[in-house]
């Protein structure tokens, strides 16, 4: 799928009860594997041992899934939780009525190990045909190809002009929709509040998160 080549194909389905047959696994999720999905496919797998990449530091594996969908809906616990079952990097391909949405989310080594990850925000593209997906094969080995993955998928939230980290990145649009919500909360309180000295408290710290919002865009450039 997605122009890789034959070499790493792998092609093999998974059933999905493997992911909710977890006693700790809620009625709820279970419900949302049963409900939402119709079948999940392993269709890749991106190593140094199926194409001509060096082995990369961090990411061993980028595997490619192919989840096909009752529904244009999919909760992103889903994901989540087939994440956390799975000690390797995902790039999640949901396809419902012959159109496709890319889904990652920054996944990191947790600090216990034990081939433990620490799953992070996802993001997603909008729904395309398969070759309108933006997910080219670029860098010479596979951690630089799983960055550029992440970073293709996310468009404009991780985009930066300087040098910067794939971490770096990913902790600033995560500060930045953390501003985002709080900014909007603030608003919502100054228009509600009577009181002019409250006010202007509130109206002080609403211009500090929007300095702290536009120093973070400008750290983009």
């Amino acid at each position: 799928m997605i122009g890789l080549p034959k070499s790493t194909e792998f092609n093999r389905r998974i059933p999905k009860q493997k992911f909710y047959e977890n006693l700790t696994v809620s009625p709820t999720m279970k419900r949302f594997f049963v409900d939402q999905i119709k079948v999940i496919y392993w269709r890749n797998k991106i190593a140094a041992t199926t194409m001509n990449l060096a082995a990369g530091e961090v990411v061993t594996e980028i595997e490619v899934f192919e989840v096909k969908l009752n529904e244009s809906k999919l909760d992103e616990s889903v994901l989540r939780q087939i994440d956390k079952e799975i000690p390797y990097h995902i790039i999640f391909l949901l396809e419902h009525d012959g159109k496709y949405q890319a889904w990652t989310a920054y996944k990191e080594a947790a600090a216990s190990g034990n081939n433990a990850f620490k799953v992070g925000t996802y993001y997603h593209t909008d729904w395309l045909e398969e070759s309108d997906l933006p997910l080219k094969i670029d860098g010479l080995n596979v951690d630089k190809v799983y960055e550029n993955y992440v970073r293709q998928i996310a468009g404009d939230a991780l985009q930066a002009e300087k040098q910067e980290s794939l971490k770096d990145s990913v902790e600033r649009d995560n500060r930045r929709q953390e501003l985002q919500k709080q900014i909007v909360a603030l608003q919502q309180k100054v228009r509600k509040e009577k009181q002019l000295n409250k006010q202007i408290q509130l109206n002080t710290e609403l211009k500090r998160l929007k300095a702290e919002l536009e120093e973070l865009k400008e750290g983009r450039r």
